[in-house]
């Protein structure tokens, strides 16, 4: 991908006009190496060698559920992807530290921040999940986190299938194409999708009042009006008002 050369009204001839974006990293190769961060060695050595400074990548899932190429090695164990990005500048962190095994620093870091094993990562991964993602390697973090008694995420109010059911259908809140929510709902786990996105699973807190993952302060709420089921977006004022189709 051409980014241009910049030079004189228009560029060089032969060359791309520099983006609007420019100099910020193209979206699409960001959003690329966050996504094989998770599972993809061999692209994650591609792209990090073509731009080193993707090491440091950060992607936006949706509602500020913000994502590093290491965070994302962080919470699927891939201990290989982890270790690379650190040697190219990632910056290491509490999460990365207890999917590899740093009992030292995961004790250090808590003991400097009281309450800290209670902080999430991306899609709302508690510490906790982070160690026991790292397996084997991670297994005497895993064991400090248990002993402390709040590492893990605190579960989801149950969300019976006939409370589900009623939520799912096709939203909108625009005239325009896209301006459509899906929600869809597979084992009791509800989904949210605007049309041409990556989905965000839901998290009940009771009431039809949910979080999408790694968004904590946002509250999207499910009410019937006039016969007609709403749906209402506060991040955390009110942002968005839909109604299903």
């Amino acid at each position: 991908m051409s980014l241009g050369t910049g030079t004189g009204a228009g560029g060089a001839a032969g060359f791309e006009p520099l983006p609007d974006t420019f100099p910020s990293q193209p979206p699409e190769v960001v959003r690329e190496m966050v996504t094989v961060a998770h599972f993809d060695l061999k692209r994650v050595k591609e792209l990090v060698e073509a731009r080193p400074s993707l090491a440091k990548a950060s992607w936006d899932w949706g509602f500020g559920d913000w994502e590093t190429a290491l965070g994302a090695a962080s919470h699927m164990g891939n201990r290989g992807i982890a270790e690379y990005l650190i040697t190219k500048d990632a910056a290491p962190t509490l999460f990365s530290a207890a999917m590899l095994g740093q009992l030292n620093v995961v004790k250090g870091m808590i003991a400097a921040q009281p309450g800290l094993q209670r902080m999430r990562g991306p899609h709302s991964i508690s510490l906790l999940m982070h160690a026991k993602a790292g397996k084997d390697g991670a297994r005497s973090v895993l064991e400090f986190l248990q002993g402390l008694g709040d590492a893990d995420a605190e579960p989801a109010v149950p969300l019976a299938q006939g409370d589900a059911d009623a939520l799912k259908g096709t939203y909108t809140f625009g005239i325009g194409t896209n301006q459509l929510i899906e929600v869809t709902t597979e084992g009791g786990q509800v989904t949210w999708t605007r049309r041409g996105m990556m989905g965000r699973p839901l998290t009940h807190l009771g009431e039809r009042v949910f979080y999408p993952c790694g968004a904590p302060s946002v509250r999207i709420r499910f009410a019937e009006e006039n016969g007609a089921m709403v749906m209402t977006v506060a991040d955390p004022e009110t942002v968005l008002v839909g109604r299903r189709k």
